[in-house]
């Protein structure tokens, strides 16, 4: 980059990404406050590949479009959005999605924890840690297995069907269900931190025959919930390629 942007400036560039004024040079500079990221971007994922032996998924560059609408939505300024770049991790279950945070809070000097899993957005369960590297934001999605089934379907739906789905809006029937598989994925990784939380406990000492045959019992429970909402996600996924088709069809 040949010259450094300035935080006024970026900032007024929001504005005008705001009002949806955005000309010719206004496309060029926001390109160029994009490209900024990039080092930030990478000395991360290569932090978290050396340190942590994980493989971070890219995300998408975050368009025009998803910029301008997130400003619109939230009412903050350019430089105050976290996901400008980022990536993603995916792990096995809630256990394993508590222990990558911790790392990568120990990780990396200054980070900040968002975790959605209590507080969903319109059913988005993960946690985000925002690592500042040099003054850039960089975001890391921690997601499960389930909580990532979940975000896949919803950006499924909005692409076929609406892209306010993602933010509450759309149609109501399918906001309705994807709550409900997000509800759905809560009980089992809620299942999955007790069993978790009782093993932790009774490793430390020889454990009775009774105990050990409740927790047999409660991972028995995890397998079915979760087997429950694996078909559930995989019946709506159905569901929402089918909607898919049929639009297709009707474009044709």
């Amino acid at each position: 980059m040949s010259k450094e942007i300035s935080k006024t400036q970026i900032d007024r560039l929001g504005d005008r990404l705001k009002q949806g004024n955005i000309s010719e040079d206004d496309l060029r500079l926001l390109d160029q406050y994009r490209l900024s990221f990039t080092e930030a971007y990478e000395v991360v994922v290569g932090t978290i590949r050396k340190e942590l032996g994980l493989e971070p998924t890219g995300r998408p560059a975050k368009s025009t479009t998803s910029i301008s609408d997130k400003l619109r939505r939230e009412s903050i300024r350019l430089t105050q959005i976290q996901d400008i770049a980022g990536c993603r991790l995916i792990v096995a279950d809630i256990a394993n999605q508590e222990t990558v945070v911790k790392s990568l809070n120990s990780l990396f000097e200054r980070t900040m924890v968002v975790d959605r899993r209590q507080n969903p957005s319109h059913g988005y369960r993960a946690i985000h840690v925002i690592v500042n590297y040099s003054g850039k934001l960089i975001e890391i999605q921690v997601r499960t297995s389930l909580q990532h089934l979940w975000a896949e379907l919803s950006e499924k739906f909005s692409d076929v069907i609406d892209p306010a789905i993602k933010y509450g809006g759309g149609r109501e029937n399918i906001r309705t269900l994807l709550l409900r598989i997000s509800e759905a994925v809560a009980e089992v990784e809620k299942a999955e931190a007790e069993v978790a939380s009782v093993q932790a406990l009774s490793s430390q000492e020889n454990i009775e025959d009774d105990i050990k045959q409740e927790i047999a019992r409660m991972q028995e429970t995890v397998i079915s919930l979760r087997h429950q909402a694996l078909d559930l996600i995989q019946r709506t996924m159905d569901y929402a390629v089918k909607v898919e088709g049929e639009k297709h069809d009707l474009s044709d």
